[in-house]
């Protein structure tokens, strides 16, 4: 429990110190945002540009700090593989929003890697996640909701099924990632979610079937994430200093699928991060029916843009859909607790 807690606390004061020297480095290199050029017109957002981008530096940079620091600290629980390979896929998703902002930056338009380029980033960086999870840190190759379903996928189909999740999840916290502060505070909750999961697993290791050391682990990085999150926050809330981009943003998208792989969680990380797929799937609906149809189902996806067009200010869509999170967040864990009471023998 004390490793948990020096994780969060080290990666929030990381963060939200370090994100200031960040802030200054890079508007002295001219790194800032370029607003997308089918964005709304007359609207606040285009007075945005050249605020800086690439924050998500230092989320990464704090959430491993804190994950290294509390192991280094307490030395009652040593480094467990799954906790390795799930900082492993924090660096190397953060690596390729890094390589996609640069390129957004250096070419001056809010586009970086072309399509092909960031999804063969990211399937080579779940890939490797995905192999190392099963051959090295021993991971489940049943499809699981709140723990371990009757159906085991194989090393194959569990292999294709993790890189799906992941980049999913990348991209549905990169498409969040709109407005300020949004996705930095909705990561904040759910990774808060999977801490509780984690430490769940970890007291009751006959139930879930993941080892208490592993469990303990993926507990430790979750909040080590929410930490550095909530740090983050302090500078990226309305009018946000700083912006993650996609360094930040597919860093918690793929982290957060890392969490549901490990923790067998996979079909529970829809309803726990459900702001997340909303925004997805608002995505989706609008290319549908606008190609299907040429109708569009809303004014501007994502969603929140809609909201915005729709006459409500920034703030209030930012703390409204905060909300929504939030009670995502609440039915997940009411899920996962509930399935637990429900188990013969697990309350003695």
């Amino acid at each position: 429990m004390r490793t948990i807690f020096i994780a969060a606390s080290v990666a929030f004061v990381i963060s939200v110190f370090a994100t200031p020297w960040l802030i200054k480095w890079l508007r002295a290199r001219g790194i800032g945002q370029e607003i997308r050029d089918d964005g709304p017109v007359e609207h606040p957002h285009l007075a945005k540009a050249g605020t800086p981008t690439m924050g998500g530096i230092a989320i990464v940079g704090a959430a491993t700090g804190g994950y290294l620091i509390a192991h280094l600290r307490t030395h009652d629980i040593s480094f467990a593989r799954s906790g390795i390979v799930l900082i492993g896929l924090l660096l190397g998703c953060g690596l390729v929003g890094f390589v996609d902002d640069y390129l957004g930056v250096r070419k001056r338009r809010n586009l970086g890697l072309r399509k092909r380029g960031k999804l063969g980033g990211q399937l080579l960086v779940a890939t490797g996640f995905a192999l190392l999870a099963l051959h090295w840190a021993q991971a489940s190759t049943h499809l699981s909701f709140t723990r371990d379903l009757d159906l085991d996928l194989g090393t194959w189909v569990w292999t294709a099924w993790a890189v799906i999740v992941i980049i999913s999840a990348s991209n549905a916290v990169n498409l969040t990632d709109g407005l300020d502060g949004l996705a930095a505070g909705s990561a904040v909750l759910v990774f808060a979610a999977f801490t509780i999961i984690g430490f769940w697993e970890f007291r009751h290791p006959e139930v879930y079937g993941v080892a208490p050391a592993q469990a303990v682990d993926l507990a430790t990085v979750s909040a080590a994430m929410m930490g550095a999150c909530a740090g983050f926050l302090w500078w990226n809330a309305a009018p946000a200093q700083v912006f993650m981009g996609d360094t930040g943003a597919l860093a918690i998208g793929g982290v957060l699928a890392g969490l549901a792989l490990l923790t067998r969680t996979h079909l529970l990380l829809p309803i726990i991060g459900g702001l997340f797929m909303v925004e997805t799937l608002s995505v989706i609906a609008q290319v549908v029916a606008y190609r299907g149809f040429k109708r569009r189902v809303l004014r501007m996806a994502p969603i929140h843009h809609h909201f915005e067009l729709s006459g409500w200010p920034e703030f209030t869509v930012i703390v409204r859909f905060w909300l929504f999170a939030g009670l995502f967040v609440a039915l997940g864990v009411g899920l996962f607790y509930a399935d637990f009471i429900n188990i013969p023998g697990a309350i003695d």
